[in-house]
């Protein structure tokens, strides 16, 4: 999987001769500074600007400069109209939108569809600095400001919007966002390759009409491409299989003597050259069901996200093509997964690694939690359903050397300022899949598979922690660096097959708790997530145990929970609440499953169907849990301790049949209702009216992003994307995007969750975050976890599962006994 160009060899754009600058400008005046009369690409984003590896727009708009190009920001503009779009003058090339490092209706709105009123990557946590739809509206206001100028649209919410999709916050089937953004060109995934190209072809002359067939684009077509031959998406419905590899040592072959023997001489022949035969996936299209057809037609829907999915692989994905009307979204194959000196090549350039220095002294929450971390790789090959790392950036890892991560952490110690000597994360969207790749080139080239660990982990995957043990030890040695920490979360099933990962982590790497995520307890749900069973929750908890001991360290398991997901019955979430409570855990955090587009857990939640098995008409259902009240239920019995919850668990378990479960013993889960609890609910809800923070009409809650007062303006975008009053307009992480709270970037990295750069994104559990991808410096369960290895008493029962904390079987479901 080798590009033709690679990243660093294209030749530099006359504009290089203007140096490096201290910082992307922002203004004329720093414009002026520089000796520049305009800038050749204008990059306009919903963050604000943190000059920093682990935000996107400042990967790409260094990267752009590293080419040549002179490349200002527009961060967190004001969209009441066109004005602050033109505050760097025409570009001389193009525009450059994204929504930010997370989508921005995630970063609006929570699970339950409510207003946030804080946004982790804006000075001060204020809100409302970006409106609901930022890439449709930044486009509209770019095109707006210059109309001839292309506008190039990518990052989290572009790249997880590119075909038809459902929308959560309005519950309908939406447009490709390319359609409704209006937009030239859109860049999916990590966009570093796919944008030098398109810049440097913009500036050799070409027009968007001969840039159609670049990887990793989307485009708006009349017809497919020529040349290339389409087939329809219902003959694919097959996972691809691996073609048997080639036996490397010939067994079979015939043996030379000892002695040797003089060669036979054969008879000239002319040889025959014929060109290399096209691989089936080569110049092919998939013919996806249209727009009009997704729409109106579940099971068609959940056909076109299983596709989608079949065709992530660069090394054999074919483009796809779907109907919009008299239109067709055309989706290249994805960009080959930059090499190791490339990612070197990445952030190695000349980050400040600090906010621009027109916010003062305002923090960034988001910059203030990843500025000791280092993001060591890039791409996720667990396959998680409800995560949106693998849609965005990939299975394939791709890793940094060595010395580029020794390099960068002598680069924290030097010039973050305060820096304590601790480095508070050395990971990426996992922490623990660094240099593991597929042990087979062809098998990695064309394997369609959505997991390389679900439902059992590969045998061509490589699971050696050698490199990742390595690397710790060395960074460890770095003059003046107390400290090495994983905040990262670990993926414990691949971390069991090579304890010494583990004896390393818990001996020099845990300060004192350690984030992993099993999201739930039950077979059922797990099956959904594509997530091991509690069997290697219970061997990695083992393992995590004796070696902590063995370095005379208490430290102790904080786990992540998903509740509502797809899949989810009501006894699965009592189950779980069971275990959580005999394990005395009390979280504090507790995350409702949130449909991010084009997760597989989001086509389950809309279509009840699984994508995961060949979809049909009849069979293959799921039980989806849906509406705020069974939402808020699921919730609820993961914070059993919470007595705001009481009321509406008794009720829930009385209609069960599960009554024995509410009362004062160990093996209950609430308390009966006590006196005085009625009248103290009353009183509560006394004088409280109803919060007015639904997404769908309520515009006067929402700030026009520039700080006006909001009023009573029309709502800001419409499907087609455009603004309308937009006055009135309202406005996903750590290192990681998970599904939920999806990463972005501008293209660039990212570290979990986090898409682009990935860091600072919205890897909801890799930084304690939650669904949403907005970080946080809390974990998910506060409470001291017990110790004792017991295992979760089932719904039902009268007594706790046996104790002992004995392993289950690796991969599978804990047995516990049901009653």
């Amino acid at each position: 999987m080798q590009p033709v160009t690679p990243l660093f060899s294209y030749p530099r754009y006359w504009a290089e001769c203007y140096g490096t600058a201290p910082f992307l400008p922002m203004s004329r005046k720093e414009m002026d500074k520089l000796g520049w009369d305009s800038c050749d690409i204008v990059l306009v984003t919903g963050d604000a600007y943190v000059d920093h590896p682990s935000f996107g727009m400042a990967v790409i708009g260094r990267m752009l400069e590293s080419q040549g190009f002179r490349v200002g920001i527009i961060a967190q503009p004001d969209w009441s109209s066109k004005d602050d779009f033109m505050r760097l003058g025409k570009p001389n090339l193009f525009y450059g939108v994204t929504a930010g490092n997370m989508d921005s209706m995630i970063n609006r709105y929570t699970s339950d569809k409510k207003l946030r009123h804080d946004d982790a990557y804006t000075p001060g946590d204020v809100g409302g600095k970006r409106p609901d739809r930022a890439t449709l509206v930044y486009t509209q206001r770019c095109k707006e400001a210059f109309k001839e100028v292309p506008v190039v649209i990518g990052g989290i919410e572009a790249s997880l919007r590119r075909i038809a999709h459902y929308d959560y916050w309005s519950e309908t089937i939406r447009r490709s966002i390319l359609i409704d953004a209006k937009a030239d060109i859109l860049i999916y995934g990590n966009a570093e390759r796919p944008l030098i190209e398109v810049a440097h072809r913009i500036a050799n002359g070409e027009t968007m009409e001969t840039m159609q067939d670049i990887r990793g684009t989307a485009v708006i077509r009349k017809e497919p491409l020529p040349e290339w031959r389409g087939v329809d998406s219902s003959k694919l419905d097959q996972i691809g299989r691996i073609d048997p590899i080639m036996n490397p040592y010939m067994e079979g072959a015939p043996c030379s003597d000892d002695e040797g023997t003089a060669p036979v001489e054969q008879e000239a022949k002319p040889v025959l050259v014929q060109p290399p035969k096209q691989k089936p996936w080569e110049k092919t299209y998939v013919k996806l069901p249209a727009f009009e057809r997704v729409k109106e037609d579940k099971v068609l829907y959940a056909h076109a996200s299983r596709i989608l999915h079949h065709e992530t692989n660069p090394g054999c994905a074919r483009a796809l093509s779907q109907a919009h009307g008299d239109r067709i979204i055309w989706v290249n194959p994805p960009a080959f997964p930059l090499e190791t000196d490339e990612m070197d090549g990445v952030f190695g350039l000349p980050y400040q690694r600090v906010p621009h220095p027109a916010y003062g002294k305002e923090k960034i929450p988001a910059y203030e939690m990843i500025k000791t971390s280092v993001n060591i790789m890039r791409g996720c090959f667990g396959g998680c359903s409800f995560c949106s790392i693998t849609e965005h950036e990939g299975r394939i890892i791709q890793s940094r050397s060595e010395e580029s991560i020794i390099k960068e952490i002598g680069e924290i110690r030097d010039k973050v300022p305060g820096f304590t000597g601790v480095i508070s994360d050395l990971g990426g969207p996992t922490a623990n899949m660094y240099k593991l790749r597929c042990k087979s080139p062809k098998a990695e080239q064309t394997c369609r598979r959505a997991s390389c660990v679900w439902p059992t982990i590969c045998p061509h995957m490589d699971t050696d922690h050698t490199p990742t043990i390595d690397l710790y030890r060395k960074a460890r040695d770095v003059k003046g660096i107390k400290k090495i920490l994983i905040a990262s979360g670990v993926r414990y099933d691949i971390a069991v097959e090579d304890p010494r990962y583990i004896k390393e982590l818990a001996k020099y790497h845990v300060g004192g708790y350690l984030k992993i995520a099993p999201e739930h307890t039950e077979e059922g749900p797990l099956s959904k997530m594509m997530k091991p069973g509690m069997g290697s929750y219970y061997s990695f908890k083992e393992l995590f145990d004796k070696y902590s001991k063995e370095a005379g360290k208490q430290q102790y398991l904080i786990p992540y929970f998903i509740s509502a997901h797809p899949g989810t019955t009501d006894e699965d979430m009592v189950n779980m609440a069971l275990w959580v409570k005999t394990n005395r855990f009390k979280l504090d955090q507790v995350q409702n499953f949130y449909p991010s587009p084009l997760a597989n857990a989001t086509t389950m939640y809309y279509t009840e169907k699984n994508p995961l098995n060949k979809v049909s008409r009849q069979g293959g259902d799921v039980f989806v849990v849906k509406g705020e009240r069974r939402r808020r239920l699921h919730k609820a019995l993961l914070r059993y301790h919470d007595p705001a919850g009481w009321p509406m668990i008794r009720e829930a378990l009385l209609e069960m049949g599960k009554g024995h479960l509410i009362g004062n013993g160990p093996d209950c889960l609430v308390p009966p209702e006590g006196r005085g609890e009625a009248k103290a609910e009353r009183s509560r809800n006394k004088g409280l009216k109803p919060a007015l923070t639904r997404h769908s009409n309520i515009v006067h809650q929402r700030g026009n992003g520039a700080g006006n007062k909001a009023t009573g303006g029309k709502a800001f975008a419409t499907d087609k994307g455009a603004a309308q009053g937009v006055s009135a307009a309202a406005p996903q992480g750590k290192q990681g995007a998970r599904s939920e709270g999806a990463s972005v970037n501008n293209g660039g990295v990212n570290k979990g969750g986090k898409t682009g750069n990935g860091k600072p994104v919205g890897n909801p559990f890799g930084k304690g975050t939650g669904a949403s991808g907005k970080p946080s410096t809390k974990g998910a369960g506060q409470g001291k976890p017990a110790q004792n290895g017991k295992a979760p008493s089932r719904a039902g029962t009268a007594k706790p599962a046996a104790q002992g904390g004995k392993p289950g079987a690796k991969g599978g479901a804990a047995k516990r006994p049901v009653r």
